[in-house]
């Protein structure tokens, strides 16, 4: 730290120039990141409660409210009425406290010590994360020739010490859909908590299914499903951090809380204590200015420029690895390696990210990416494709 002071002037001009450093979704370079530009609307709603502290909601009883709302909005399009959770950083912390959660509830009601966690081959690496602080381990599950979770797998893979199967609805690699059903009747034949990681489908799903959509149910509306993450920072168009975990009830909130004395509430239940209330309103914000109709509207526009690419791809002789449920294409070209190709798009500045199951280039069309963009992606492609 320096000694003295410096001016206004003099802190943003160097802030500036680590800016500049940064991609910019505006540029339409960013193809493999999941998140967005938020919202205006929300950016604003997020500055207006900067200083809210959601980890002492006594001294925030009206943020504590709009909190209380967005739940119940989101809620709204999961199948429940009345949804208990939180809006958290995150999908990472959402899945650990799904996870936690399910642990401490079959602790006490199973004895169970030694914890297990059965998750696909293709679940986000925030399951990692938590094995690894809740002391569980984490059974990986092969994937069918659809790339979801093989549900008879699950069934060889339980036992008396599986505390949580984990569906996905949206994996983070190739936008693939669990079948969120079947592992349902499996963790209510073991009474075992069923976690849906929809922290990518969840704001897409719903409303591509209101639009006519042929794609499964996933939510609250299944029997076995305990607890849900959604990421109003993906899809959802509010800014970071903005995740969301519900539950079905508040006993698996309960399952996790811890005394909090000095706090205006006396218990806490979510992983971090101080928690930014601007991210609560920016996602009420969004939502109420958006409604079901503007979400339908941006998830339908999201995967008219996937079926796009898609088309233009496969006519360019790539190879897609599936067609595409949301707005994520993952590809190859037949006779060029998937590193190589990362490194000729990459030398056009486009930041890809490539899958790791199956080693593919991933896209993600998120609300940044426009035709024009897409259209000079494509070009990028096709001389590619011509100087092999």
């Amino acid at each position: 730290m320096n000694e003295k002071p410096k001016s206004h002037d003099d802190i943003f001009n160097q802030l500036d120039k680590f800016q500049a450093m940064d991609c910019k979704y505006s540029d339409g370079r960013i193809l493999g990141s999941m998140c967005t530009e938020a919202h205006p609307i929300a950016k604003e709603a997020f500055f207006k409660f900067i200083d809210s502290n959601l980890g002492d909601p006594g001294l925030f009883k009206g943020t504590k409210l709009i909190e209380n709302k967005a739940l119940k909005m989101i809620g709204s399009f999961l199948s429940i009425e009345n949804p208990v959770g939180h809006i958290v950083t995150g999908g990472t912390e959402a899945n650990i406290m799904a996870i936690r959660s399910a642990r401490n509830i079959a602790r006490g009601s199973k004895g169970i010590k030694n914890g297990e966690i059965i998750v696909s081959k293709s679940a986000h690496f925030s399951f990692k994360k938590a094995a690894d602080m809740l002391n569980l381990k984490l059974i990986h599950i092969a994937l069918d020739e659809n790339y979801s979770i093989n549900t008879d797998l699950v069934k060889e893979n339980i036992n008396d010490n599986t505390v949580a199967i984990v569906g996905i609805a949206g994996t983070t690699e190739l936008g693939m859909i669990d079948s969120i059903e079947n592992l349902s009747k499996i963790a209510t034949q073991n009474d075992i908590h069923l976690h849906v990681d929809a922290a990518f489908g969840g704001f897409s799903i719903p409303f591509l299914k209101e639009k006519g959509y042929d794609l499964p149910n996933f939510d609250f509306s299944i029997e076995g499903v305990k607890s849900i993450t959604i990421d109003p920072h993906k899809m959802g168009l509010s800014p970071i951090p903005s995740g969301c975990i519900l539950f079905r009830n508040q006993s698996f909130l309960d399952a996790m809380s811890v005394d909090s004395p000095y706090l205006t509430i006396k218990n806490q239940s979510t992983i971090v204590g101080t928690r930014l209330g601007a991210s609560a309103a920016a996602t009420y914000a969004v939502m109420s200015y958006l409604g079901r109709e503007g979400y339908r509207k941006h998830a339908e526009i999201a995967l008219e420029k996937t079926h796009f690419l898609a088309e233009n791809i496969k006519k360019l002789g790539y190879d897609l690895i599936v067609e595409p449920k949301l707005n994520i294409i993952v590809f190859n070209h037949p006779n060029l390696e998937t590193g190589e190709l990362a490194r000729l798009l990459e030398d056009r500045n486009w930041k890809i990210s490539c899958s790791s199951y199956p080693k593919a280039i991933r896209i993600i069309l998120m609300n940044h990416i426009k035709k024009e963009h897409l259209i000079e992606f494509i070009n990028d492609l096709d001389e590619i494709s011509r100087s092999i």
